[in-house]
């Protein structure tokens, strides 16, 4: 893991060009971010997304050939009996071998992708023991997080957005907010002032609801995606594999400002969220670049 500790000014700037500018965020990789024009999926982080891009791959490849295959054939029947070529039509209407083949393989190739597609949704829908519990409630338009296990909750909000005095623009204001926060402009829209915290490799459920209207959980580099639904507790789980900022946003039509109301997930090391979690407690939520160099320095200082 790359990390951005507290340089000056110009050393910042620096290493921002040598690592690749936005590359990095609060002192970690930015792992789980849209791509502007990009056409695939973000970096599997779980095995859910893992199994799920497989998933896709395996149905494109069918569906391709199937469409190969129709396309072809009905090439051949448009160029073999055309009424040129065949200006004696048959008279016959049913061939049974036929019919029966038609009728058969595709529940063949339905019964072969059903015997990869359910246990991939199961393991989706089969909540495990979490080590943490998370409650998310959407409300609009930001998101609030409760550590149900250890009395910390806290409100996310877009940096920018119209609740924190912005306007959905990216002002020098806001650019600046961004930068304090230890993100680039290209973080606009996607960057909140404070990130739900969870170590790595760690089995995280999350509890989701909304308080007005249906809200929607989803974190593409995880495979998950839940409805908040107002009045019903609704769970998702994960287990990030690779520490990094990953990136969200309610993926439910909710309201004049459904587009600003994004989820922004720091997966770290045990040792940084201990230690986060320990602040966090005090009423300090923001893991910064300074802090996840602090908290890693703490655990390497305890290892000596």
């Amino acid at each position: 893991m790359r990390l951005l500790t507290s340089f000056g000014g110009g050393a910042a700037a620096v290493l921002a060009l040598v690592t690749g500018g936005s590359a990095l965020a609060q002192g970690l990789e930015i792992v789980g971010r849209p791509v502007d024009q990009g056409t695939g999926f973000q970096p599997a982080a779980t095995e859910l997304a893992r199994d799920l891009q497989g998933l896709d791959h395996m149905i494109l490849i069918i569906i391709t050939a199937i469409t190969i295959f129709v396309t072809g054939l009905l090439v051949w029947v448009m160029i073999r009996y055309n009424q040129r070529r065949n200006p004696k039509p048959a008279t016959f209407t049913h061939n049974s071998p036929l019919e029966v083949a038609w009728t058969v393989i595709p529940i063949l190739i339905l019964v072969f992708i059903g015997a990869f597609s359910l246990p991939v949704l199961f393991k989706q829908q089969e909540i495990p023991v979490g080590d943490i519990t998370i409650k998310v409630t959407g409300y609009q338009w930001y998101w609030g997080y409760e550590y149900v296990d250890e009395g910390v909750a806290f409100d996310s909000y877009m940096i920018g957005a119209p609740a924190t005095g912005g306007d959905n623009r990216l002002t020098p204001e806001v650019s600046a907010q961004l930068a304090e926060a230890g993100y680039s402009d290209q973080d606009f829209l996607l960057a909140t002032d404070t990130a739900v915290v969870v170590p790595v490799g760690k089995t995280i459920v999350m509890q989701v609801t909304g308080a007005d209207v249906i809200h929607s959980w989803t974190i593409p580099a995880f495979g998950v995606k839940q409805d908040a639904v107002p009045g019903r507790l609704a769970q998702l789980w994960f287990k990030a594999e690779r520490e990094g900022v990953y990136f969200g946003q309610c993926s439910e039509l909710c309201g004049i400002a459904h587009a600003y109301m994004p989820i922004t997930v720091k997966v770290v090391s045990q040792q940084v969220y201990d230690q986060w979690l320990a602040a966090a407690k005090e009423g300090d939520f923001v893991l910064s670049a300074a802090d996840v160099e602090a908290y890693s320095a703490v655990q390497v200082a305890s290892n000596d």
